[in-house]
């Protein structure tokens, strides 16, 4: 197990989302942080498919913490089958989104407890709890908040994009629909509260960090908080390791680097982690008022991604330290 923050009572809390946020997620985890590390997830990919919630980000969080996700995808579970997909396939209905047999079970009881009343928070936790995650991990909101992707064929919810049209559509606007009624939940403003530290996961800026820090309040609560809030850049020699984002970064005009993710988080970032393929751009990090953390910020396997968890920690305690 390795060493968690200096300060035993620190409270860790990450923003994450996909493949990335999930690994770094499990970084934190192996620091034997317990229920003092909060992940909180974007819910914006969730969407409804053959009468079923499925959250896909929540889930990636939840298997990988949980030790069942797989390792070759990062999504779905280690060694699941799909005869129930291709069962629905043979009475000739769309089969364009991979679902597990085992993976089923979760979407069929989350589903099943979401029309018993019960909050999606609630159902949260208890599908970490029957894997045995201890730590904790919040959906953003409990109300529904949908990413629309403007493409030039028009408008296409998240998951047609990303899956169905494997990405190949420019992308000319993003929006979240639902995010104006939607609300923090009042676990994430409670841990937002008493974070001692606050990560931003090497996720999409866009698409997976960009709905949390959407929310009614939640950015404003950034900028004000007193806690050191650090991001790890997903985007590393101009490309993003996993995903659309560096794709995405370009037609929404932002520059693709980590001074361009830097620029997206400049009113409230304190620290940003980049690799050491993006060394030269510490000055221009160091000039949007933002210390730059220079490292290995690949998560090749396990042992990786709990390096980059600790070296992410002991840079916010010196940012902290940095302030008296």
């Amino acid at each position: 197990m390795e060493t968690g923050p200096s300060n035993p009572a620190a409270s860790v809390v990450v923003l994450a989302g996909g493949v990335g946020g999930a690994k770094l997620a499990h970084g934190f985890a192996q620091l034997d942080l317990g229920s003092r590390l909060t992940i909180i997830v974007n819910t914006a990919d969730d969407f409804e498919l053959y009468g079923l919630t499925i959250c896909p980000d929540l889930d990636t969080v939840l298997y990988t913490l949980a030790g069942i996700a797989n390792p070759v995808t990062g999504w779905g579970i280690l060694g699941d089958t799909a005869n129930t997909l291709a069962m629905i396939g043979r009475y000739g209905w769309p089969t364009w989104f991979w679902l597990g047999d085992r993976d089923l079970a979760t979407h069929i009881l989350r589903t099943e407890r979401l029309r018993q009343g019960a909050r999606l928070t609630e159902i949260a936790a208890e599908l970490a709890a029957a894997l045995g995650v201890t730590a904790r991990i919040l959906p953003m909101s409990d109300q529904p908040v949908r990413t629309i992707v403007e493409t030039p064929d028009g408008p296409l919810p998240f998951q047609d994009y990303f899956v169905r049209r494997r990405q190949r559509d420019t992308v000319l606007a993003v929006h979240f629909a639902g995010i104006e009624q939607a609300r923090p939940t009042p676990e994430v403003e409670r841990a937002l509260a008493d974070a001692s530290v606050i990560v931003l996961a090497p996720s999409n800026p866009i698409v997976s960090i960009g709905p949390i820090l959407a929310l009614p309040g939640l950015r404003d609560r950034l900028v004000d908080h007193p806690a050191p809030i650090v991001a790890v850049s997903p985007i590393i020699a101009g490309r993003a390791l996993k995903g659309p984002a560096d794709r995405m970064l370009a037609s929404l005009g932002h520059e693709v680097s980590p001074v361009g993710v830097a620029r997206l988080y400049q009113d409230f970032l304190d620290g940003l982690v980049i690799d050491s393929a993006d060394a030269d751009s510490a000055p221009a990090i160091e000039q949007l008022g933002i210390r730059p953390l220079v490292t290995d910020a690949v998560m090749h396997d396990e042992a990786d991604r709990a390096r980059l968890a600790r070296e992410t920690l002991a840079f916010a305690d010196q940012l902290r330290k940095g302030r008296h």
